[in-house]
């Protein structure tokens, strides 16, 4: 639908394909799959409930197979690879690229993974055994073997020959990368410029020395920010000798990219990225029951918290009304402070040499939203309980627990980073249990000393 957005065109089509699965209209079912990109495909499935995904994968074109199992998560994978015929996993396996195959070899069927090794030559066997020696979170296990290299001693028109003897030139080539005679990486050579320079000049004249080559060691997420800072749309990768092993391409840090924007959300709510959205019911109530435990002992904390002033509430009612309040500001202000500094944290922003100027500005942010919105407050308190001493004690416990909640959302944060635990995991459950305490006990305790 010309004009409509890539959501409303998604939706659209999971609705249209639900309407012929109802319908048992099969051919104009498979019609529909025939037009569509494996990458939609892949969302597709994702998209529909197991019962319906069955269906839908034995009406895939065979072809698409390979490109549609690279796209989908890693437990949606898992059920259609153990779905599908050992013959037709290997006839998709054998059409990947080297780098594709390593990302998916370890889902398949051992049988498959032999037959697929079997059919390897010695030096594609040796490229994805290269990569396959990288963890999958590095740059050596995100990247691909299909380079072009040229020397620096060779003229320009000696590497257009060259080049159209090959033929073609891998997807996402802007450059060439030019080594020594060992393999050594020594610096890039454009493309355009490579077709705008006199044919007679030699690659050492027209080639960039200062591209620096990426680790194959660099994780992942560094990768990312080193791509979106310099615009890259390739880059070489080398090893701890700096011999040329592979390069990655733009299109494989935009999966990072979004791998870790679903990673930042769902992890919040101690979720992976790579869960199937339809997956069984008791395997979901699994995965959820050990975070609703941990939310449950904090929850506890809270109440055991405000079981101390049984006395004190039951004393004046007022304070049972007023306590959500208190609790629910600093968790916000908390929220916001903890979200901006794990951001910063993924993208490089955040660190040692900043984190106590950052520290400070948090704080003074917090303070300053604690006096205003604490006058606030005590005016509603004052006009709805006509009690001038209430108003000033729920002041206070707000501004107390603003500046707290700005200083656990910027401290937990890199407190968990050092302690190689994922901010965004666990740090929303470790606010949430300060600011409702703080809160609590500020609230009701200066109730208890200065009212009852």
């Amino acid at each position: 639908m010309p004009g409509a957005s890539t959501q409303d065109q998604t939706t659209e089509r999971l609705h249209a394909i639900d309407e012929l699965i109802q319908q048992g209209n099969v051919d104009q079912l498979q019609q529909k799959l025939e037009e569509l990109h494996p990458a939609e495909l892949a969302h597709l499935l994702e998209s529909l409930p197991r019962e319906q995904r069955g269906l839908v994968w034995s009406l895939v074109d065979l072809e698409e197979y390979g490109d549609v199992l690279l796209h989908v998560n890693d437990e949606v994978r898992a059920e259609l690879i153990e779905g599908t015929e050992d013959s037709l996993l290997v006839a998709a396996a054998q059409g990947y690229d080297t780098d594709d195959l390593a990302d998916i070899l370890i889902d398949l069927p051992n049988d498959v993974t032999e037959k697929v090794l079997q059919s390897l030559d010695n030096q594609h066997r040796l490229r994805l055994e290269s990569m396959l020696s990288y963890p999958d979170d590095t740059a050596g296990g995100l990247m691909n073997t299909d380079t072009i290299t040229v020397r620096a001693d060779i003229t320009l028109d000696v590497v257009i020959r060259y080049l159209r003897v090959l033929g073609e030139i891998p997807e996402m080539t802007d450059n060439l990368i030019v080594v020594n005679r060992d393999g050594k990486y020594r610096g890039t050579m454009v493309l355009t410029d490579l077709l705008t320079q006199d044919p007679t000049y030699t690659v050492a004249e027209i080639m960039s020395r200062d591209t620096d080559a990426i680790a194959a060691t660099m994780s992942a997420s560094d990768v990312a920010s080193l791509f979106e800072q310099r615009d890259l749309i390739s880059a070489p990768v080398v090893d701890e000798e700096n011999n040329l092993i592979g390069r990655i391409t733009i299109d494989d840090v935009v999966d990072v990219i979004r791998d870790e924007a679903d990673h930042s959300i769902l992890s919040m709510a101690g979720l992976s990225e790579e869960d199937d959205m339809f997956a069984p019911i008791i395997r979901s109530s699994r995965r959820r029951t050990v975070w609703l435990g941990i939310n449950l002992i904090t929850a506890l904390l809270a109440s055991w918290v405000i079981g101390q002033f049984e006395a004190t509430i039951e004393k004046l009612v007022a304070l049972a009304v007023l306590m959500p309040v208190v609790a629910s500001m600093g968790g916000i202000a908390g929220s916001q402070t903890l979200t901006l500094v794990i951001r910063g944290i993924a993208t490089g922003q955040v660190g040692s040499a900043n984190a106590k100027q950052l520290l400070n500005k948090e704080l003074a942010v917090g303070a300053l939203n604690g006096i205003l919105w604490s006058v606030v407050v005590a005016l509603v308190a004052l006009l709805w309980f006509k009690d001038l001493q209430l108003s000033a004690i729920i002041a206070v416990a707000i501004l107390v627990n603003l500046v707290v909640a700005a200083l656990a959302g910027a401290t937990i944060p890199l407190l968990l980073k050092k302690m190689n635990i994922d901010p965004a995991l666990a740090g929303g459950v470790v606010l949430t249990t300060v600011t409702d305490v703080i809160g609590f006990l500020a609230f009701l305790g200066l109730a208890a000393i200065f009212i009852v």
